[in-house]
């Protein structure tokens, strides 16, 4: 299976199962002097990891991520520093209870991978969907705490990478209200106070009924410089795009007004 990695410049692979030792990347084309520590890391890696509201996979994780390479300090670094060389990031799995996927050993799950990797392969991880699982997600985690970095340390200016959920099944959020402060406050990652409260009692309804629902994020991005990306296929909008579809469950992706811009005027626009 070919196509575990992302990007050109800088580049990311991801390897590992969900209910494997452990899951991991590699991180090829990071520029040397970059100021990183696993501390930083950490502090993307604990926002992400799961079992951290009755909301989310109970899954306890403490998704401590170490780095193997790549990362140098000594007297004369003040502090560690990359090297330009590959750096190798690892997180360990510890709590992985494979026995309860045990009736899917033979059952195919409907939205999942599970057909496809069994007639792609002839072999499929059962325990949790292997390398299909969400899981994977951590490294991604892992690696854009050292993308931010870099950005940090090549781009002047202040640079903002951040999200908020925006939408659960029907309920939208009221724009009016956009707070950032609120995003840390809530399971959620909701910026809308009232609306993140309500959406406690919708979401335990679905799970009482044993349903599910589907949800929508809103990524702002601000004090990114012109040029990124390449003119055609590997336009910037293009790659995002790819980036996002290929998260696990992701079914569409709209850039500045999406499918809106189509009843708009070129000037509203």
């Amino acid at each position: 299976m070919s196509h575990n990695s992302f990007g050109h410049l800088f580049r990311v692979t991801t390897w590992g199962e969900s209910h494997g030792p452990a899951l991991g990347c590699v991180i090829d084309g990071c520029p040397p002097l970059i100021e990183v520590s696993e501390a930083e890391l950490q502090v993307w890696m604990d926002r992400r990891k799961p079992g951290q509201s009755r909301f989310t996979t109970q899954r306890k994780e403490p998704d401590a991520v170490k780095i193997l390479s790549g990362v140098f300090e000594d007297e004369n670094t003040d502090g560690p520093r990359t090297t330009g060389t590959p750096i190798s990031l690892l997180i360990r799995n510890s709590d992985a209870r494979s026995k309860d996927y045990g009736n899917l050993l033979d059952t195919f799950r409907p939205g999942h991978a599970d057909y496809t990797y069994q007639e792609k392969y002839g072999i499929r991880d059962h325990r949790g969907g292997g390398r299909s699982s969400a899981r994977e997600t951590a490294m991604r985690v892992a690696a854009g705490g050292i993308a931010r970095k870099v950005l940090t340390a090549l781009i002047e200016g202040d640079v903002k990478l951040r999200g908020a959920l925006v939408q659960m099944g029907p309920h939208k959020i009221n724009y009016d209200h956009w707070d950032w402060a609120e995003v840390e406050n809530n399971p959620f990652w909701c910026p809308d106070a009232e609306t993140a409260k309500q959406w406690e009692g919708y979401l335990d309804g679905v799970r009482k009924s044993g349903s599910s629902c589907g949800a929508v994020i809103e990524v702002r991005a601000s004090g990114i410089p012109a040029g990124l990306g390449s003119p055609v296929y590997d336009k910037l909008d293009a790659d995002l795009a790819k980036a996002m579809m290929s998260i696990n469950a992701v079914k569409a992706v709209e850039i500045g007004e999406g499918f809106d811009a189509a009843a708009l005027t070129g000037e509203e626009n």
